[in-house]
């Protein structure tokens, strides 16, 4: 860990430099521009609003086209994060076969990036709460914490994805298909609060229904999901006991992901 902070402060400025290569190569050739970042959350925002209207579902004393937009956020943050990240070594190809750097610099800048986009769809989420008649509240600063956490899980994939993707073009094109199925094992289109009802509650599974609720929340972007929901929406603190299965994968993969990364590191000029 202390050799990747070094290396992440010695290469500042090559990140700076990589970041606005990604960011403007992105919208370069596209006449909308940054708009493109907001039109995906506001699109699947006002289909899931569609879908709710005809299966009924229970978003409380929120409004679900708020709740929904809260979710996506997060959501949209980390798959795209992480499929960015997955494509980022061989996308620099000519740059990897010039010069020796840390290659773990690659998957870092292409996540950390997409925290524009983020930042954009801060600006949007204000303006919702504002027409909905949200305040902002105490609990609003966990969400850098909350954003880091999302940060990790995105590199745990980016990692040996990269590495893979190397080796094996097909990872950067299964990926996001994969992220996508995904997105229905998460609380995106439901709240989490939805499962916690039917396997915690009602025990609708039986004796199996503690056990799948903690396999539903080993899935780290459902406490990430849940715990932005709460902190932005709710007025309340993040639910940490659906976290903690979560933050014990990621703790467990990342260190792996990167190792691997690394360890694969030293032939990606030979074989990209």
């Amino acid at each position: 860990m202390i050799t990747v902070v070094k290396n992440l402060v010695e290469y500042r400025e090559l990140m700076v430099v990589l970041a606005w290569k990604n960011v403007t190569l992105r919208y370069k050739q596209a006449y909308l521009g940054i708009v493109w970042a907001v039109v995906k959350p506001l699109v699947l925002m006002l289909i899931f609003t569609l879908v709710r209207s005809f299966v009924g579902i229970d978003s409380g004393n929120i409004p679900y086209p708020l709740l929904a937009f809260a979710a996506l956020m997060p959501w949209i943050f980390f798959q795209e994060s992480a499929s960015e990240g997955v494509s980022s070594v061989v996308s620099n190809a000519n740059l990897i076969k010039k010069i020796y750097f840390p290659r773990e610099i690659f998957p870092i800048t292409a996540v950390v990036t997409k925290l524009v986009e983020l930042g954009i769809n801060f600006i949007i989420l204000t303006g919702l709460m504002i027409w909905f008649k949200y305040e902002p509240n105490i609990y609003m600063l966990w969400v850098p914490l909350i954003i880091l956490y999302t940060i990790l899980v995105a590199l745990s994939i980016a990692f040996v994805g990269a590495a893979i993707n190397v080796y094996y073009r097909d990872a950067g094109t299964a990926l996001p298909v994969l992220l996508s199925l995904l997105m229905y094992t998460s609380p995106v289109i439901y709240p989490l609060q939805l499962v916690k009802n039917k396997l915690l509650e009602q025990q609708a599974a039986g004796e199996w229904s503690n056990l799948l609720y903690s396999l539903y929340t080993l899935n780290p972007l459902a406490g990430i999901i849940d715990a932005f929901q709460s902190v932005v929406l709710r007025n309340e603190p993040p639910d940490l006991a659906a976290m903690v299965p979560g933050i014990i994968l990621v703790a467990i993969l990342l260190p792996l992901s990167y190792a691997y990364f690394k360890r694969a590191e030293s032939y990606f000029a030979d074989v990209i």
